[in-house]
């Protein structure tokens, strides 16, 4: 039986897109490719949600891969993205239903020491009765440690734990560690219905 909800963060609980946060920020058209391969799809990026290097040593690193120009865009990006944040719509709503109707929710996401900044900000999070992020433990999905210790963090059985994720790899190693999953795709009425095929009645 479930008893255990788990969220990804971005894409699932918040927009994450770098073209639209380029976009927000500036970011000469003919430039943002280069930003793209050298910020977020870059090693620092990755090494940031280890944790093993912070924000600042990441966005130094970055720049030296960029022109002068771009010094600035990188800053902004790596430590405003989130000025706004982008709830998914609806997302919310789901969190608080699944909340009332007694599920424990969990949060378990690749992000920087800096998510907790402004998780807070996020609509749906004050319903979360636990956080684990990767930055703070060393672990990133979808490698089976950061499952495993995610479960022995909130003392959960895996069977009775269900993850919400974007991603199909990291769904593939909540499968390969005994928790069901879901790939969220940016429709959040498919969502439920996905919930309600896995035994969960949520509304339609």
């Amino acid at each position: 039986m479930i008893k255990n909800i788990v969220f990804d963060m971005g894409r699932v609980l918040i927009d994450f897109r770098p073209k639209d946060i380029m976009e927000r920020f500036g970011v000469p058209s003919e430039d943002r490719q280069l930003i793209l391969n050298e910020l977020f799809l870059s090693l620092e990026w990755v090494r940031m949600d280890r944790g093993v290097i912070s924000d600042q040593e990441a966005c130094e690193n970055m720049c030296r891969n960029v022109p002068e120009h771009l010094h600035e865009y990188v800053r902004q990006i790596v430590f405003n993205w989130d000025k706004p944040l982008a709830p998914i719509s609806g997302m919310a709503e789901l969190v608080q239903e699944l909340k009332d109707m007694g599920y424990n929710i969990y949060l378990l996401s690749n992000a920087s020491r800096r998510q907790h900044e402004y998780w807070h900000r996020i609509p749906g999070s004050e319903y979360f009765d636990g956080t684990f992020i990767s930055a703070d433990h060393g672990l990133l999905k979808p490698h089976y440690d950061i499952y495993n210790k995610f479960f022995e963090e909130f003392s959960l059985k895996p069977h009775e734990c269900l993850f919400i994720d974007d991603s199909p790899a990291n769904i593939e190693g909540a499968l390969c560690c005994g928790m069901q999953g879901i790939v969220f795709h940016n429709d959040i009425e498919d969502l439920r219905k996905k919930l309600i095929d896995t035994g969960i009645k949520v509304n339609a």
